[in-house]
């Protein structure tokens, strides 16, 4: 649990499936529900922080490690105004469990269709646009996976300068 300038962030439980939907249906505003089953299943498949500030929930990140590369599956800020301060907090706190887990990369899959403010959020977070086609194998697979292409640009945050060359 870290608090980062009156944004307090944990690992979320199944305890909080129920504020996690409910923060999740009130953020999308009316354009889709979630269930509480969904967000427990979704809790089973990548780990979660979860971003509290004067006791409400105000955001979420989803993330995943494979082949040494930590990708963002899931980040949400409401209200959006926010964004750079609680959105920064979860990313952080992903980021320093990410090392602990020794991955070389983040990767931040943006849509494709992103606004300008949402790559300089990216850019804040110290991430940097790469080509799909310029990143070591493992980085490009988890590209591939996401259906990225060779020509396609995503953001990465590099976390080790060496690679590892065996595994752990």
């Amino acid at each position: 649990m870290t608090d980062r300038q009156g944004v307090l962030v944990r690992r979320a439980q199944a305890n909080d499936v129920e504020r996690v939907a409910s923060f999740v249906n009130l953020a999308l505003g009316g354009r889709g529900t979630i269930e509480a089953e969904r967000v427990m299943a979704r809790l089973g498949d990548v780990g979660f922080f979860v971003a509290e500030q004067d006791g409400r929930l105000v955001g979420l990140i989803g993330w995943c490690v494979e082949n040494l590369v930590a990708r963002v599956t899931d980040l949400l800020v409401w209200p959006s105004r926010k964004r750079d301060e609680v959105g920064l907090a979860l990313f952080y706190e992903m980021e320093d469990a990410a090392r602990g887990l020794q991955a070389e990369a983040v990767v931040l899959f943006l849509p494709r269709s992103s606004r300008s403010d949402l790559i300089e959020f990216g850019k804040a977070l110290g991430c940097e646009p790469r080509t799909v086609a310029d990143m070591p194998r493992a980085w490009r697979e988890t590209a591939y996976e996401a259906g990225r292409e060779d020509d396609e640009e995503i953001l990465v945050k590099q976390l080790r300068s060496q690679s590892v060359v065996r595994p752990l």
